[in-house]
């Protein structure tokens, strides 16, 4: 049997507001759901046609039997999701207030997940899979960070796509430079790193930063020092092959040592913009490993993102193969 990716990283019960614009305080009802960026790429690439095997830790609790039961109902592999022992499964609660405000508590003081290890990722079947994807926020804490290194490791020795997944959480990092330094020294280890403006900022700054609140936006010298950045990182070889550049409804650019194109969004309606960049990366891996090309890859990457921004969830709206065709020939005839 043969697997097509192999995502990295944390998992959460997500409990999203059912009350579209309703204040936190006020929200009497929340629909549950599964969420972390890798485990909802692994729920994104299976409902676009891969075999995805979703690895991560459940504690031994009914939050993690919830996540289990979730994810086999849409066909995601979690034969090598381990039990970690005395440990909770992360939960997450999700506040809706279009079209900018998504208030989100997380609640990880001590995941299960961050309890990984190199024996758990030993049992994975890397010689029968085609890529990884690996979750920037992984390299925060706990045993998780050395495993998300070997498996980073193995990949590369076995000849395996890797992508990189920002996953800039501010949370999570109590270092104000540890987020630098950690994506500093796993980036030269991967094919492709896909992030905003803002997580290449944070990730490829030449000295520590405050590290920003998400959707914060760059200012304009925050942008030219980002593409010195880049410049820099590329020309020192100390960088993926690719850096995929969201940009949210202006679309996205992917960047090479050999130079870069812009690849525009669809202009939607926004509902929710919660795991819209889950839907981005699941479009965009599922076609490079179908043998996509960048600017094709990623224009389908942008219709997922556009389609699940107008949707209420962020797991259950994660679009399917046929619904992203329909949508991208809706607006090629608008």
């Amino acid at each position: 049997m043969t697997y097509d990716v192999i995502t990295v990283g944390r998992v959460n019960m997500d409990l999203i507001a059912q009350q579209i614009g309703a204040d936190f305080a006020d929200v009497r009802g929340f629909d549950a759901m599964v969420g972390g960026s890798p485990t909802n790429i692994a729920i994104g690439t299976t409902r676009l046609g891969l075999r995805s095997i979703a690895f991560t830790g459940v504690g031994d609790d009914r939050v993690g039997d919830f996540v289990l039961r979730y994810l086999t109902d849409e066909n995601v592999v979690t034969d090598f999701i381990p039990h970690i022992e005395g440990r909770q499964t992360s939960l997450a609660l999700i506040g809706v207030q279009p079209p900018g405000d998504f208030p989100l508590s997380f609640y990880r003081e001590d995941p299960a997940d961050i309890y990984l290890t190199v024996d758990h990722a030993k049992a994975l079947p890397l010689d029968a899979s085609k890529a990884v994807l690996l979750s920037g926020n992984a390299f925060s804490r706990g045993l998780v960070v050395e495993t998300s290194g070997w498996i980073a490791d193995e990949a590369r020795r076995r000849g395996l796509r890797s992508f990189l997944d920002l996953d800039l959480r501010p949370v999570e990092w109590a270092d104000q430079g540890g987020y630098g330094r950690a994506m500093q020294a796993v980036l030269p280890k991967v094919e492709v790193a896909i992030g905003t403006e803002e997580e290449f900022y944070e990730a490829l700054a030449a000295e520590p930063t405050q590290i920003m609140a998400r959707g914060s936006g760059l200012t304009n010298g925050q942008v030219e020092e980002l593409a010195r950045a880049i410049d820099r990182t590329l020309a020192a070889g100390d960088a993926p092959d690719t850096l995929v550049l969201k940009r949210g409804p202006h679309g996205a650019s992917v960047v090479t040592p050999d130079g870069s194109i812009d690849v525009p969004g669809f202009p939607v309606d926004v509902v929710n913009t919660v795991g819209a960049g889950d839907a981005f990366a699941s479009g965009l891996i599922t076609k490079r490993l179908q043998g996509w090309d960048w600017f094709e890859a990623v224009r389908f990457a942008n219709a997922c993102g556009a389609i699940e921004v107008t949707r209420q969830g962020c797991a259950s709206a994660l679009p399917t193969e046929a619904e992203v065709v329909k949508f991208i020939n809706q607006k090629s005839a608008e």
